[in-house]
């Protein structure tokens, strides 16, 4: 580790390293893909499904960040029994120099190393990947403190599938407060209103969120952080889930890196989503989350109270 990275602040270097990190699991998932040994297993439904690449992305992601950061608290989607056996599973961030030094905003600049929180889905959109809707996936690292979201790491590892010749994967970073990496903020069109949603958690409440909020276009797509890359990259003006479908680890780096840039994430009824290390998994109040320049206030009063009533924490 070199001198400049010791002294950066403490979030500032999660989140370099967790850039690095998250590239090095997308070779993983590719790698795992070529080989065509996915290794699917069903594990809550038919819908929520775990391949090889989820299982040995995790084991890398977060045997990194404990060798990097062992005072955080780092959750994983998989469960602890993925990441017991540390042999030859770590990888050293310092060899990656995607990014330079990333600025810390001066009021996240004492944070220490206990008091993190670390969530991590190591592949989200599993369905989306072994269907072949590649870009639909993403590898999520999220940081919080204080149990809010402050940073956080998308990874699109199948970015540019579709364009043959073109190098695979993407990036983006941010640090609320700060500024986002990766990729230029896009505002969505005027005159329309495009919502994406859930792909495959559809229901009477959810659709009766989005039929309030009257969109001209919905885009239904897998994956929390691919949808909220569309309001960033300026294809949808909102992401309206009215479901308990999604988890900590779906929301927390999609929302600090949403946030950097000027959006807005909440529950289904405009609270905080917490990330506190013991606060439940699933964000049983749904989620919704407003692109930059949007007012996230409109959407909310557009959700009809028994929808909001019908979710309750």
């Amino acid at each position: 580790m070199s001198g400049a990275a010791q002294a950066a602040p403490l979030l500032a270097r999660v989140v370099t390293y967790s850039v690095a990190i998250a590239n090095n699991a997308g070779k993983i998932i590719r790698d795992i893909m070529k080989k065509g040994e996915l290794g699917i297993i069903q594990k809550e439904s038919a819908r929520d499904l775990q391949t090889e690449a989820d299982r040995a992305a995790q084991r890398s992601i977060i045997t990194s960040l404990q060798k990097c950061f062992p005072k955080s608290i780092i959750i994983g989607e998989e469960g602890e029994d993925e990441v017991k056996d540390l042999s030859g599973q770590v990888f050293d961030p310092t060899t990656d120099t995607t990014v330079g030094e990333i600025t810390c905003p001066s009021q996240y600049a004492s944070i220490a190393e206990e008091e993190l929180v670390i969530w991590v889905d190591p592949l989200d959109g599993t369905a989306e990947y072994t269907q072949g809707l590649l870009d639909h996936v993403t590898v999520l690292i999220g940081i919080a403190s204080g149990g809010k979201a402050v940073g956080g790491v998308i990874h699109q590892p199948y970015y540019n599938y579709q364009n043959p010749g073109s190098e695979l994967g993407r990036t983006i970073w941010g640090i609320v407060g700060g500024t986002v990496g990766g990729m230029p903020i896009v505002a969505p069109p005027a005159g329309k209103l495009i919502v994406t949603t859930t792909r495959s958690h559809s229901s009477s409440t959810v659709n009766d969120a989005i039929n309030a909020v009257a969109p001209t276009e919905v885009l239904r797509v897998g994956g929390a952080g691919h949808k909220v890359m569309l309001l960033m990259e300026g294809r949808a003006h909102a992401y309206v889930f009215a479901s308990p479908g999604c988890k900590k680890w779906d929301t927390c780096a999609p929302q600090a890196i949403l946030e950097a840039a000027g959006g807005v994430l909440t529950d289904i009824q405009g609270a905080p989503i917490p990330y506190h290390a013991t606060v439940p998994h699933r964000n049983s109040t749904g989620v919704l989350a407003t692109a930059p320049g949007q007012d996230h206030q409109v959407f909310l009063a557009k959700i009809p109270q028994n929808v909001k009533d019908n979710l309750k924490a």
